[in-house]
């Protein structure tokens, strides 16, 4: 980095299985400049990016269109599905039409998730539920709840029990009721950094491309990664990652669009979040120009 102030570029990291694919194969230390990696659950990468603890960021699809004036998006980059996801579930100890008038206990993980889930009960099926946050503990949260939100691998995790009941898997009632795509996260960084540091998150945004490629190609090494550490068994974990896609195109901009109206609908967001990309061209013809 060609700048006399330079600091270690602080780089957050979704511990999701669902982000893997992205990460697994970008090593920071061969980056020829600092890059600290803060490894967290989105809800903690979501404030971090906010506050501005961290620079560069996979977060909620959700907080980025709620912060979405302060960052650029790093193209072509997303955890995203077209109908089932596997790791955003609702288990429900009641049926749903209880569950509609009833208490949902809600995990604190994910700002997206949450607000889908309520998307979901509030505007496909006309539902008015009391939500309350509580840890990811399944059995726990259920005791004094009709249905408990999980994600990530404390879903995975629960949906792998005899537990006997119910389960939505929401990225499948979202594509049911609306055709669409859904988007759950998004690669963001902040405007001040990408302007200070341009090189830098391009190489980053480079390194990250490239891990998602050679993921996409073979996902064996994710798999087998997944296998040893959470369990399960090698077709889940084909079938988990098959499911995924990490690329952010025009059909997942669309679902993502259709997500932030329902969204601001309930009063869930104000405005309408500008999904500018970070234009990596002219950041660099900005930096040639400085010198």
């Amino acid at each position: 980095m060609n700048n006399a102030n330079t600091r270690p570029i602080r780089l957050g990291r979704i511990s999701y299985t669902n982000a893997w694919p992205v990460f697994h194969h970008f090593d920071p230390a061969r980056l020829p400049f600092p890059t600290e990696v803060h490894s967290d659950m989105p809800s903690t990468l979501n404030r971090k990016l906010r506050t501005g603890d961290i620079d560069l960021a996979a977060i909620s699809s959700y907080a980025y269109g709620i912060s979405s004036d302060s960052y650029y998006l790093l193209p072509n980059l997303s955890v995203s599905s077209f109908g089932r996801v596997q790791s955003i579930l609702l288990f429900l100890k009641s049926p749903l039409e209880k569950v509609l008038h009833g208490t949902i206990a809600l995990t604190t993980t994910s700002a997206t998730s949450v607000n889908l889930l309520k998307i979901i009960m509030e505007k496909f099926y006309g539902g008015k539920p009391v939500y309350e946050d509580a840890e990811p503990s399944l059995e726990q949260m259920l005791e004094n709840a009709d249905a408990a939100l999980l994600i990530g691998d404390h879903a995975i995790r629960a949906s792998w029990t005899n537990h006997g009941y119910r389960v939505l898997d929401l990225g499948e009632v979202w594509n049911i009721w609306t055709g669409q795509w859904m988007t759950y996260a998004l690669w963001a960084v902040r405007k001040e950094t990408a302007l200070r540091y341009p090189e830098a998150i391009r190489e980053i945004y480079e390194g990250l491309t490239a891990s998602k490629s050679l993921s996409q190609e073979n996902i064996g090494p994710v798999a087998d990664k997944a296998l040893a550490q959470i369990g399960g068994t090698a077709d889940y974990w084909n079938g988990y990652f098959g499911s995924l896609r990490h690329d952010f195109g025009a059909e997942q901009k669309a679902g993502l669009k259709l997500y932030f109206q329902y969204a601001k609908e309930l009063g869930l967001m104000d405005g309408e979040p500008d999904m500018a990309e970070l234009p990596l061209p002219y950041l660099l013809d900005n930096l040639s120009n400085r010198r």
